[in-house]
């Protein structure tokens, strides 16, 4: 059975806890970093302790602490691109042609707690939001490893739910994947960490993901539509880096977003166009979006099971303007 853990502070003290319905029950022991708090437990022991005596004797409210990102800022955050079947069609790709995993990273200085202000920054002008589920690792991957549905236990520890807020007129113009997606905020974790038994894998490929901007449905979807699956993709990361325990892969965002992509066929006719002129044009095609991001807004993301064994919370950030 899986366990909801969170990190949290109370009272000038930073901690994790277990969570149970609106309950924390805080564990003993000082974890510093996300590597440190999976090095120093396995679910079967977080069961028992949970069931003791001990756990029952002190709990406290999740309203009455301060929730932070169970994902800390010396962790790598990967991310993958276009890795859903329908956003890949609505961004004029052919997901069963495709041949390539796309992978980026974020700035760790984007990281912020799940319920933290987004800040637009004056100068962006379409910013977007991409609910995605994120992969907390289990263990070091120092060299080329051959990860498969049946070992993957072995890798993966646990869920976070991650929004991975894009500039897009610096991401797409300026083809900077991590400038545009690397401002400070950009970069919500949490607000629970669900750590898995090797049982529990099986929710992989069944968790419903789903994103709404002020109550109204934007993102809708479920995990069995990922291209490129968690053991693939861990494969063939250890093939070029190091990974590490703690650190975060972030496995793409659904369709729905707010950037508006040309056909395959515009997009060969914009190529044929000077710099300037193909850019002019898709800033006046994005400015006639209003799903872009604006203050004011809240938007409001959610992963969870259907048998709610596997609920990762709400993530909730409203946009704010930089000051």
């Amino acid at each position: 059975m899986a366990i909801h853990t969170v990190r949290f502070s109370h009272q000038g003290r930073i901690q994790w806890g277990l969570v149970s319905k609106s309950l924390i029950t805080p564990l003993p022991g000082e974890f510093a970093t996300t590597a440190d708090f999976i090095r120093g437990h396995e679910v079967g022991a977080l069961r028992e302790f949970a069931a003791s005596s001990a756990a029952g004797s002190a709990t406290l409210r999740l309203d009455e602490v301060q929730i932070l990102s169970p994902l800390t800022r010396n962790q790598q955050f990967l991310c993958q691109g276009a890795n859903y079947r329908q956003h890949m069609i609505e961004s004029g790709m052919d997901p069963d042609a495709k041949s390539y995993n796309m992978i980026f990273t974020k700035a760790t200085s984007c990281i912020v707690p799940a319920h933290s202000d987004l800040v637009k920054p004056a100068h962006v002008r379409f910013l977007d939001y991409e609910i995605e589920l994120g992969l907390i690792l289990k263990r070091d991957v120092l060299a080329r490893t051959v990860v498969t549905d049946a070992n993957l236990h072995e890798f993966v520890a646990g869920l976070v739910i991650v929004n991975d807020y894009s500039a897009r007129d610096i991401q797409i113009p300026q083809t900077q994947f991590y400038k545009g997606k690397s401002f400070r905020t950009f970069g919500p974790v949490g607000p629970f960490l669900c750590l898995l038994s090797p049982q529990d894998m099986k929710y992989l490929g069944k968790l419903q993901l789903t994103l709404t901007v002020n109550g109204q449905v934007r993102q809708k979807d479920t995990t069995a539509n990922l291209v490129f699956g968690p053991a693939e993709t861990l494969t063939e990361l250890s093939g070029v880096q190091d990974l590490h325990v703690g650190d975060l892969l972030s496995t793409g965002t659904p369709a729905g977003c707010a950037l508006s992509v040309p056909s395959p066929f515009k997009q060969r006719m914009g190529a044929l166009l000077p710099e300037a002129t193909k850019w002019a044009i898709f800033n006046k095609v994005q400015e006639g979006r209003q799903q872009y991001l604006k203050a004011g807004d809240v938007v409001e993301a959610r992963i969870q099971s259907p048998d709610g064994a596997i609920d990762l919370g709400v993530q909730r950030n409203k946009v704010v303007g930089a000051t």
